[in-house]
Parts: structure tokens; sequence; C-alpha cells
């Protein structure tokens, strides 16, 4: 059963993501937060393309100045990582997590275990997109667990690249994915943050 979660929102500099998770974010129970009205099913352009501002914005008050290329896991990650990346006059590569008969060349891969599905999943990108030369940042729709990020992060890690900032939408921080990345020593970014309380959720800048 869907329950659509009572949500109180704190306020902060994104507010109108706050209000947006707010009014249609659905706990579906097992700590899955339901945002597919506006960010990884529909998409909302206008609100992404604020929130790729925002995340930019912060990242650059981390230092964050130089980007050749932003990297994503397809697919809820792909649309406001391709904002980040305009903002940054980056490449936009979304590793690939099914393989097809066009994909004949060689990849880096590494293995990620799905927060919703609860199954393992390889990322795979091509070798010839990422390379030592590249200056990279992770962009994606939720940071919970850290699978995700830590797989794109060996990713960089195996093409010689180097990692310098991560970036998400929204954060679960109950979900212990930031300290997960911890090791990785690079600013960790999120624009809202979902606490389970109450019997229902509060967001948080």
């Amino acid at each position: 059963m869907i329950v659509r979660a009572r949500i109180v929102a704190h306020g902060g500099y994104m507010q109108e993501l706050i209000e947006k998770i707010q009014t249609e974010g659905e706990h579906v129970g097992g700590g899955i937060v339901k945002v597919d009205s506006f960010l990884n099913h529909q998409v909302d352009p206008g609100l992404t393309q604020r929130m790729a501002r925002e995340l930019c914005v912060r990242l650059r008050q981390q230092g964050i100045k130089q980007i050749s290329r932003v990297l994503t896991a397809e697919v809820s990650g792909i649309p406001v990582a391709l904002e980040v990346a305009g903002q940054f006059a980056a490449k936009l590569i979304y590793a690939r997590k099914s393989q097809s008969r066009l994909m004949t060349g060689t990849y880096y891969v590494a293995e990620t275990i799905s927060r919703t599905r609860g199954t393992a999943t390889d990322l795979m990108v091509d070798r010839r997109f990422l390379g030592p030369d590249d200056q990279v940042l992770i962009i994606d729709d939720f940071l919970a667990t850290g699978s995700t990020l830590s797989a794109l992060a060996r990713l960089v890690g195996e093409s010689g690249a180097s990692l310098h900032a991560i970036g998400c939408v929204i954060e679960k921080p109950a979900e212990g994915g930031r300290e997960v990345l911890l090791d990785l020593h690079v600013p960790v970014v999120t624009l809202a943050k979902i606490l389970f309380q109450d019997g229902g959720l509060a967001v948080c800048p």
C-alpha cells in the first residue's frame, strides 16, 4: 500500500525542491521515497535546471572549478547531470546498466546494488570516454546507501581520472551513504535531506 508522506519542511535555500517533495513525495515503505512525478520518471525541466544551477553554486563554493566530465548512472540521474555538465561546459557520460549489440568496445565495469530492486547490477563506461586526463564530477538523483555512487567512483579510479566532487539532489542520511563515501576524500553536496521521524518524513536543506 502506498501512503502519501506526511512531510514537514524546515525551509532552506532550495525551498522549491523541499516544497515539491512535501507535496508530491510518497513513502512507499522500506525507506523508499517516490518522487517520480518530477525527478526520476516524469521530469520537470524548469525545476531540473534550477536544481542544477544550485548544485553548481554549492560545488563552486567547495572549490570545484575545472571539470571535463560529469558522470552519472542511467537513467534517473541523467536529466540533472546533463544540466550540470552544461554549466561546467563538460561532457556528460552515463554509465550503462545493460549491454547492447552496439557496445563492441572495452569497458570499465563496477558492480552496484540497486536500492529499489535489491539486485546486483554492473555499471559500464566505454574506455574511450574516460581517461587519466579527465577531471570528473559525479551527479545522481539520490544519495542513500552510497552503493551506486561508490561504483561510479570505482569507474573513475579504474580509468585513472581525478574525482573532484559528488553532487546529489536528495539525501537520505539514515542510510549512511555519506559515511560510505568518506574514503573518497571529496566534497559531497546535496540539496535536500529526507529524515524519517515521528511516523512521517521531514525534509530539510
